[in-house]
């Protein structure tokens, strides 16, 4: 009714002012292949232009603490079973996104697989790696215990959600949210909202640190940094030359490498000093989240991807120099390397 959807981002101007009208009767008219969205060729034209002038039109999504209570759904009352876990080390977590399932794999071995639909931002293992947390575009987070072999349950923490992050204790999840805008802190537990804070801009992504009882993130849409203690919720925010679309944080955990859709550069964030210690300007987007680091004869690297660009870029960590460029002949996405290599 408020346009919030169940298995699929809202039908607000948020998500549909970049299609075209064209597309949008398309869509409508024809349905989408290999989803949950169907056709609907009874329609007039003029009923599919008046629908989409409604869906494009402003509307309030209202959430709080006692809706996230409303949603929760916890399966403690389930069969537990024995997976033949090997070392918990070796455990991969497979999103099969076409049959919205999620695998539980140990080398060649599926041990286990549980539904899940609209998988979004990045599965999340506790530190013990007993718990993996899942996240949904949607706003949905569910949780599977590999310790008794089970989904233990899920809970809707917003309406469409950035990514997740656990704090270093593993204690409570981090939701990052743009609907509503928000930082919702669940006991990892209970599913219980601890915290519920509203935020004024699209946060990019949340990420807990190892080092330290905090958490940061970045905004799309503004040029600050946000450094959340995850014992007190209290955050504080530095201003940046420009917003952080994307970031990764430096495996030491002292520096945030960051860039801008809209901007053309690559900066350098230093944690410690509280300032951008490094800037330079870039050809395309570099996709952060997806860059891969790696170690060799006593220097670290980092390469990237760009969207839209037909390279990678390799880049020394710490003297943040450039190295190469490396045309790859399409768009790349990740890249990903592994400590042997």
């Amino acid at each position: 009714v408020d346009r919030a959807g169940t298995v699929a981002p809202p039908l607000l101007p948020l998500f549909l002012k970049k299609i075209p009208e064209k597309k949008l009767i398309k869509i409508i008219k024809n349905g989408l292949p290999a989803t949950q969205m169907p056709a609907f060729p009874q329609l007039s034209d003029q009923q599919i232009k008046e629908i989409i002038s409604y869906i494009k039109s402003p509307a309030k999504i209202n959430w709080s603490k006692d809706k996230i209570i409303k949603t929760i759904q916890l399966n403690k009352d389930q069969k537990t079973k024995k997976l033949p876990v090997k070392n918990i080390k070796n455990i991969v977590a497979v999103v099969e996104r076409g049959h919205q399932k999620v695998w539980i794999m140990e080398g060649l071995n599926i041990l286990d697989k549980f539904d899940f639909k609209n998988v979004h931002g990045g599965l999340k293992f506790s530190p013990s790696g007993w718990k993996i947390y899942v996240p949904a575009r949607d706003g949905w987070i569910g949780r599977y215990d590999i310790d008794k072999g089970r989904f233990y349950g899920k809970v809707r923490a917003c309406v469409y959600l950035r990514n997740i992050s656990l704090d270093r204790t593993g204690k409570y999840i981090l939701v990052s949210c743009w609907l509503p805008k928000s930082i919702v802190i669940l006991d990892a537990e209970s599913f219980k909202p601890v915290k519920y804070i509203k935020q004024d801009g699209l946060i990019s992504a949340i990420y807990g640190l190892y080092s330290k009882d905090q958490a940061i993130f970045t905004y799309r849409d503004k040029a600050k940094i946000g450094f959340l203690d995850t014992k007190t919720f209290k955050i504080t925010y530095k201003n940046i030359s420009e917003p952080y679309e994307d970031f990764f944080i430096d495996p030491f955990e002292e520096y945030i490498i960051g860039s801008s859709r809209k901007g053309t550069r690559l900066s350098v964030y230093s944690i410690a000093e509280n300032k951008e210690v490094f800037s330079s300007k870039m050809e395309g987007m570099p996709h952060l989240a997806s860059a891969s680091i790696w170690y060799k004869k006593g220097k670290f690297y980092f390469a990237t991807p760009h969207i839209t660009k037909p390279f990678v870029t390799i880049w020394n960590l710490y003297n943040w120099k450039f190295v190469k460029k490396v045309d790859i002949d399409g768009n790349g996405f990740f890249v990903r390397t592994h400590p042997t290599t």
